[in-house]
């Protein structure tokens, strides 16, 4: 497996793809929460199977000088075998050589054990986000 920044416009909808397959169908969250205004400033991550395939990806962008990590996800197929755990280490490598020292997630409740695991720490009570609960973590890396 490896871990790609989108650069065009294929890798682009490979990102859309699983996004849509984990969040809109598997979540059941409208279409129109899960693709946003911010797409176009994010920078996309696309994890790849051996085949090329993709399996899992997420999104990143810096506000007010805070990472905010988001969309992470990884096909139910493949969950349990470190992909998430890819996912994650690209976005807080990319993160760290541009130097940003805090990264910022909204976690779903059921995946704090996985964060958790990476060093975030819940900064937050738990809200509703698309009729899922929430809670905010947050990890300084620099």
């Amino acid at each position: 497996m490896f871990v790609k920044i989108a650069e065009n416009t294929q890798e682009l909808e490979n990102a859309y793809m699983i996004r849509k397959k984990v969040f809109v169908q598997e979540q059941k969250v409208p279409l129109e929460e899960e693709i946003d205004e911010y797409e176009d400033e994010s920078t996309h991550f696309v994890l790849y199977d051996e085949q090329d395939q993709p399996i899992g990806a997420g999104r990143f962008r810096v506000i007010d000088n805070i990472g905010k990590v988001q969309r992470i996800c990884v096909l139910s197929s493949v969950r349990k075998n470190g992909a998430g755990a890819m996912i994650m280490n690209a976005i807080e490598e990319y993160a760290n050589k541009r130097e940003v020292p805090q990264l910022k997630l909204n976690a779903q409740v059921n995946a704090i054990p996985f964060y958790s695991k990476l060093g975030y720490e819940i900064v937050s009570d738990e809200f509703m986000d698309a009729g899922i609960p929430h809670k905010t973590m947050t990890k300084t890396i620099l």
